[in-house]
């Protein structure tokens, strides 16, 4: 089950991130995050701009509403998103790992 809170517009929720894989997609979610394998190397945040990226275009919001809060050089972060519902991602994470 995909923990997340929703308060101001905005939802946070975790991201375990699996970089260097063959290509960039949801992996399920693991310890109640979700995990993603990004095909980004984790040099010089290729694999933040990557995760941004790729759960903007899942997820339907400009990128510049996403914000990592924490894990920056971790592959556990916390994904701040503004702009998106928590149907909405629940949604999304249901449909990709089906």
């Amino acid at each position: 089950m995909l923990n997340y809170t929703e308060a101001n517009g905005a939802i946070t929720f975790a991201v375990k991130v699996v970089p260097r894989a063959s290509r960039t997609e949801f992996a399920g979610v693991h310890e109640n995050a979700l995990r993603v394998r990004l095909a980004a190397p984790p040099i010089e945040g290729a694999a933040n701009k990557e995760l941004i990226r790729f759960l903007s275009h899942a997820l339907g919001v400009p990128a510049r509403n996403f914000k990592i809060i924490s894990g920056l050089t971790s592959k556990n972060k916390r994904v701040r998103v503004e702009g998106v519902s928590a149907a909405r991602l629940q949604g999304v994470a249901a449909e990709k790992l089906d």
